[in-house]
């Protein structure tokens, strides 16, 4: 049977799908959008895990493990809520959800590194393919008046997602293996394609061309850019990989950009980002899950290495961090309107950078209260960030476009996410190795913990020391990131609003 024959099977049949209720559908499409953003979070919770295994990951390997998952999501979201305009949106949400666990079932089971990549690319097209559907079948089921608050909902998720990730993650990889992460997600993404097929109805189909060649340049320009970052501290700065990742990135932007200004129905038209508000909360966007995620990749290793946290413990540490966001998201709305869109942001990435900043004084010794005290301090500002420009991105656009933003959103957040993994994963390999005493850098020059404690016996605690004092040099380079974008995205939405009033 042909694909696109696949992706419209479920939509044939749809009819005699049993009615659901409004809450019973919203529901499952949230555990859907849970599962795929879950996933982002809780593969940080098993990179010891994979760094102690017989796979023998490399530092960049690692990184790599966590990255090709996002990268191949965020560049491809866009592509998947246009099949789904196309072929229907619930047939392609079923076919994302069978792909994704298809991804899953071989990560579980990759024998070597490449394998593993590969699977946990066909997972990360899966997830693609399912969060904008799942929006789509949410706004075609309910009725205007109700819009509103369903979109609320749907985005509290892809926050929610993420704690629920490391929580489930610590849960499940308590048995032991990495393994078990990927297994686990296997029925749950079964049981949920065929919840989607028997309480989901029908949305109407739209003659929307795919732009494939746009994705696939996309995806190759960033994971050239990624390349670039990641192979620096083993590899070398000057290497001809180095040099030929951002080469390479440099080009295959550049076409995609030439490219979509060409095309009739591009993937994501260049000239978008000519509205200054539009460009600056992107790029807001951006910054706050360059933050967020970096901790994510770097808390995960900290607790475990550094305070000796169960992988439980260490899915659970993270909580402090969503306290803010549960409590405080409905009351960013009259904050905004009350001291206005720019001190928001202000606040928001104040909170962030001077979060990340604080959390990389921890050691060891530091007690867990005063380290979740900065991952409250943290939180408090992705609270203040994510609705503010979330609306800012919506706002910039006319409602016509509002698919555009949607899929804008999630770009820049897990575009956002794969930088951050990358940058502190940089930062980390290239200070860890430095740190470390030099007979043990000449003995076995080891590039990760699991390596030095595995070649290198009786010096733990020299190795512990050296790993708290990379992570923290890597959350000082992030904080420190995080607040000059926030400069950056201020001094862009000021400029942009006093030409506005000229």
């Amino acid at each position: 049977m042909p694909l696109t024959d696949l992706i419209r099977a479920p939509e044939a049949r749809s009819p005699s799908a049993a009615p659901a209720s409004p809450r019973s559908l919203l529901a499952a499409m949230c555990a859907c959008v849970v599962l795929v953003v879950g996933m982002v979070a809780a593969i940080n919770l098993a990179v010891p895990m994979l760094a102690a295994s017989a796979l023998h990951p490399s530092a960049s390997a690692l990184v790599w493990i966590v990255d090709t998952y996002v990268i191949f999501f965020a560049c491809l979201v866009i592509p998947g809520g246009a099949a789904g305009d196309r072929f229907g949106r619930k047939g392609v949400l079923i076919a994302g959800l069978l792909l994704f666990a298809l991804g899953a079932l071989l990560s579980a089971l990759a024998p070597n590194l490449m394998l593993l990549l590969v699977s946990r690319a066909i997972t990360g097209v899966g997830a693609a393919a399912v969060l904008p559907n799942t929006l789509a079948v949410l706004l075609h089921a309910v009725p205007a008046e109700r819009k509103g608050p369903t979109i609320a909902v749907w985005a509290s998720m892809t926050g929610i997602g993420g704690v629920i990730g490391n929580v489930g993650g610590g849960a499940v990889l308590s048995g032991g293996s990495w393994r078990w992460l990927f297994i686990a997600a296997v029925p749950i993404s079964l049981l949920l394609a065929a919840l989607v097929g028997r309480i989901a109805p029908v949305s109407p189909r739209h003659d929307r061309r795919l732009d494939a060649p746009g994705a696939l340049l996309l995806v190759g320009a960033s994971v050239a850019l990624l390349l670039g970052i990641v192979q620096g501290p083993e590899a070398g700065w000057g290497s001809v990989t180095v040099i030929a990742g951002f080469g390479c990135a440099a080009v295959l932007f550049t076409v995609w950009m030439i490219v979509e200004l060409k095309v009739e129905h591009p993937l994501l038209d260049p000239r978008l980002f000519r509205l200054p508000h539009l460009r600056s909360a992107c790029l807001g966007m951006t910054a706050i899950f360059f933050g967020m995620f970096a901790l994510f990749y770097i808390n995960a290793s900290f607790l475990q290495y550094g305070k000796g946290f169960s992988v439980l413990r260490t899915g659970l540490g993270i909580i402090p961090l969503t306290v803010p966001i549960i409590l405080g998201a409905r009351h960013i709305g009259r904050l905004t309107q009350r001291i206005g869109l720019d001190a928001t942001i202000a606040l928001a990435f104040g909170f962030v950078g001077c979060g990340l900043l604080g959390l990389s004084t921890s050691s060891a010794q530091t007690p867990y209260p005063v380290y979740a005290a900065w991952l409250i301090v943290t939180g408090i500002g992705v609270t203040l960030a994510l609705p503010t420009l979330s609306g800012a991105i919506a706002g910039s656009l006319p409602p016509a476009q509002a698919g555009v933003g949607a899929g804008l959103q999630a770009t820049t957040r897990e575009f956002g996410s794969a930088l951050g993994v990358a940058v502190i994963g940089t930062v980390l390999t290239a200070r860890f190795a430095a740190a470390l005493p030099q007979d043990i850098r000449a003995d076995h020059n080891p590039h990760t913990v699991a390596q030095a404690l595995a070649t290198t016996s009786g010096r733990s605690h020299d190795i512990i020391t050296a790993f708290i004092s990379a992570a923290d040099a890597g959350l000082r380079v992030v904080g420190v990131t995080v607040l000059v974008l926030g400069v950056l995205v201020l001094l862009q939405s000021l400029l942009s609003r006093r030409g506005t009033t000229a």
